[in-house]
């Protein structure tokens, strides 16, 4: 029915998004074949960075340099390949990939198939840090910490936390009925994706429900806030910019 009344939980305003997957609309993009690329995020909707979904076949590869942009690969589900400095990486669900920029990568599908979320951002030099280097681990490798002392809130920090970095990326999950403490505003720029579960999101004055595979932006300083719904836990997996000069 959601053809015939033209009816979709997608929002798109000036301040947030939610890109919901009935309405994704496939993209043809330089150095990626016989892939499936949504482009779920990009400055044309006034975001700073990129936000990916690339389906993989056997068939399916993608290869360049990375330029002045740095990529983070996520694997939601199936297994994939990696190579960097002449070095294969074989990945499966959960596991990421760091790409710092400069770099020449070769990203392979399998027989399995695979979806890789990607957040592409152009990198901000800090003079006196060091030099950045890929990252290939998992998630479980990542032990999730209490957020705040709550233990149903639990957050998992998948890059490192140092100066080096201008963004970061972390896997949120909650268990039934665990919020957000507050409602959340800051400078910092938010890219979701859920990965597990269902809850209701605040963003800006505006309540949705959410479930997996669903998309989210947030502007600075959009008001946000959540809460995990149904009979178990929600995650998400979020990009967000730090370290740098607000100016």
């Amino acid at each position: 029915m959601t053809g015939l009344f033209g009816s979709t939980r997608t929002v798109v305003k000036s301040r947030y998004a939610l890109i919901t997957p009935d309405g994704h609309v496939n993209s043809s993009l330089p150095g990626w074949e016989n892939v499936t690329c949504i482009v779920q995020i990009s400055p044309a909707m006034g975001a700073k960075f990129c936000q990916l979904l690339i389906t993989l076949n056997k068939d399916s590869h993608g290869r360049g340099n990375t330029g002045v942009n740095q990529f983070f690969f996520y694997v939601v589900e199936g297994n994939a390949s990696i190579v960097m400095d002449e070095k294969k990486s074989r990945l499966e669900a959960g596991s990421y990939v760091y790409v710092p920029p400069g770099k020449d990568i070769h990203v392979q599908g399998s027989a399995n198939g695979a979806k890789l979320l990607v957040f592409q951002k152009h990198y901000e030099p800090l003079h006196g840090t060091a030099k950045l280097t890929p990252i290939v681990a998992h998630e479980r490798e990542v032990k999730g910490q209490p957020f705040l002392g709550n233990e149903d809130a639990r957050l998992q920090v998948l890059l490192p936390d140092n100066a080096s970095f201008d963004m970061a990326v972390n896997i949120f999950t909650y268990q039934p009925g665990a919020t957000l403490p507050f409602v959340e505003t800051h400078i910092m720029e938010h890219g979701l994706m859920m990965t597990k579960g269902q809850g209701v999101y605040r963003l800006d004055q505006d309540y949705h429900p959410v479930q997996t595979g669903d998309v989210i932006w947030m502007a600075p300083y959009c008001p946000q806030w959540f809460v995990a719904m149904g009979k178990t836990p929600a995650a998400y997996i979020y990009y967000k910019d730090v370290n740098r000069d607000p100016m």
